[in-house]
């Protein structure tokens, strides 16, 4: 309940029945009895509606044990009067700062009059809204279930600093050198970035200069937080959390009884780009992946693609909050049996919200940060760690959908934001695995298929461990001319459709595909990031 809407009689009926079956209040209804006056503890409710998701108060009913019934001596008039003027729309001054919007109705319950009043959500630049009489650090709350619980230091900071950038990234680290940076990074970094922009090292003759124009130092030779994070032989030296945190659960939530607290852990430390790469492979050795040859490579699918994990560690590192506030949280990254979560702390930042999330604009609290590690390329891969086009979310929704996985889910709080990958879920011992060779990170047992016996390898040849026979198993060359021979002229025809009628793997059929392209047999009708992209035969 984001905004407000009048409730009708129907409506109400139901709110008052789900409150009787659960018999409390919830996050989205808070019921007030009312009965000598309004509640002086309403207002810790108008606050916390309107710094989390809004909601409705309910005045008039007594919720003594789960009841709900219509409260004794209660004057709807009075009480009315009472919210009006406290809300500073009677001449008398507010009793919260930045009050939010609302809409006042009567209902009738058990032949009763009720006072309807439904706040609206603050915008993210109007928050937080707070009681005057305590001020904003003691007068601010969230809305946690039934219950208004006082927001915390951090999540007053980001609420306050939600349009602000930060200035974060290119603090000076008191008591680091030149030679603290890596080298090999630096010149890469220097290198990509005049690649990128001639004119971004114009003038800098020195070394210094450079460094300075790109923000890794600044004028007076200090090493900045941003270019200590992105060039750092080793920046947990300074900021000893600011590390990707990798953990494997053996259980649906964390530390449950009778379990052990983790299978496998792994903190993956160093420059900016090296935490993304080591929390990726720490997370590739702890999922179930398919491999399987075509031709003389070996292919490799892992039940979450691989390009959609980055994306979302990427994401958690370069745009999470590095305040002095935060700068002892790591991002973390828990693996469950039935999801993965990727955490990183600081909220949605620049206006952005979960509606809008995926609509294509670049935001980014840590705008220095972000221009340095859109230089960084990667020590095992081609490309640059980030892209800064905005289309980061966009990629992640359609490889999920493209793979017919379900779409992340995205969690959006004050001061954390989180990103969870659903997972089939996979049964774990309650003891860890025997280590997989001399990293000592241990790979989880799991069950393959139902009915099929627990097995603890993690690298599994399609063919032979799923029992693939038919058009799975064809030679590449075969499976080849087996697509282009279920074509008609001028019929087109989609990798995912293709691959649900040969009873082939995706990815198999993706390379068949671009093989006959490649080889001149089939004609693509789309670019290859366009989701509606088929392939039909070429015209003789």
């Amino acid at each position: 309940m984001r905004g407000v809407g009048m409730i009708d009689g129907k409506e109400l009926a139901k709110v008052v029945s789900r409150l009787r079956a659960q018999r409390t209040d919830d996050a989205f209804v808070e019921v007030k009895a009312c009965s000598r006056g309004l509640s002086a503890d309403v207002w810790e409710t108008v606050s916390a509606f309107a710094n989390t998701a809004g909601g409705l108060l309910l005045l008039g009913l007594d919720e003594n044990d789960g009841a709900f019934a219509p409260a004794q001596h209660f004057d709807i008039n009075r009480v009315r009067d009472q919210f009006v003027t406290g809300m500073g729309d009677g001449g008398q001054p507010c009793l919260v700062a930045q009050p939010p919007r609302y809409e006042m109705s009567r209902g009738e319950v058990d032949g009763s009059s009720v006072l309807l009043v439904e706040i609206a959500e603050l915008s993210a630049q109007q928050k937080p809204c707070y009681i005057v009489a305590r001020g904003v650090q003691a007068g601010s709350y969230k809305r946690i279930d039934d219950k208004d619980i006082r927001l915390s230091a951090s999540e007053m900071y980001e609420m306050q600093t939600v349009l602000v950038p930060s200035d974060a990234d290119v603090s000076v680290v008191p008591e680091a050198t030149l030679e603290d940076l890596d080298d090999e990074l630096v010149d890469s970094i220097l290198a990509n970035r005049n690649r990128q922009s001639p004119r971004v090292l114009k003038g800098a003759a020195t070394r210094e200069q450079q460094l300075d124009r790109v923000n890794i130092l600044n004028k007076q030779g200090g090493v900045r937080m941003g270019g200590l994070l992105a060039a750092g032989v080793y920046p947990q030296q300074y900021f000893p959390k600011l590390v990707i945190d990798v953990a494997v659960h053996p259980g649906t939530e964390k530390a449950q009884p009778g379990l052990p607290r983790f299978l496998d852990r792994q903190v993956c430390d160093g420059p900016i780009a090296e935490c993304v790469e080591g929390a990726l492979n720490a997370i590739g050795r702890n999922i179930r992946k398919a491999s399987y040859v075509v031709g003389v490579a070996r292919l490799e699918e892992w039940e979450i693609p691989q390009s959609v994990l980055r994306e979302a560690l990427v994401n958690a590192v370069v745009h999470r909050e590095y305040s002095p506030m935060f700068a002892g949280e790591a991002v973390s990254v828990d693996i469950y049996p039935n999801r993965i979560e990727v955490t990183n702390p600081g909220g949605l930042w620049g206006g952005k919200t979960l509606e809008t999330l995926a609509d294509g604009s670049s935001r980014c609290r840590n705008a220095r940060l972000m221009s340095l590690m859109g230089a960084a390329s990667l020590r095992h891969g081609a490309g640059y760690l980030v892209e800064s086009q905005g289309s980061g979310i966009i990629t992640m929704l359609r490889e999920m959908e493209e793979h017919g996985l379900d779409a992340p889910i995205f969690v959006a709080k004050s001061d954390s934001f989180k990103v969870i990958f659903k997972r089939q879920e996979m049964q774990v011992s309650a003891k860890p695995c025997e280590p997989a060779g001399a990293s000592g990170f241990p790979q989880v047992c799991k069950e393959r298929n139902r009915g099929q016996t627990q097995r603890a390898q993690m690298d599994v040849d399609v063919q032979a461990d799923m029992e693939i026979d038919s058009c799975e198993a064809m030679r590449p060359r075969e499976l080849r001319q087996q697509i282009v021979a279920s074509m008609s002229d001028g019929e087109t025809r989609g990798a995912r459709e293709l691959a649900s009628m040969m009873g082939v793997s995706l990815p198999k059929i993706r390379y068949a595909l671009a093989r006959l392209v490649d080889e001149g047999e089939l004609v693509p009708t789309a670019a290859t990031t366009n989701r509606n992209r088929k392939y039909k035969k070429v015209e003789v």
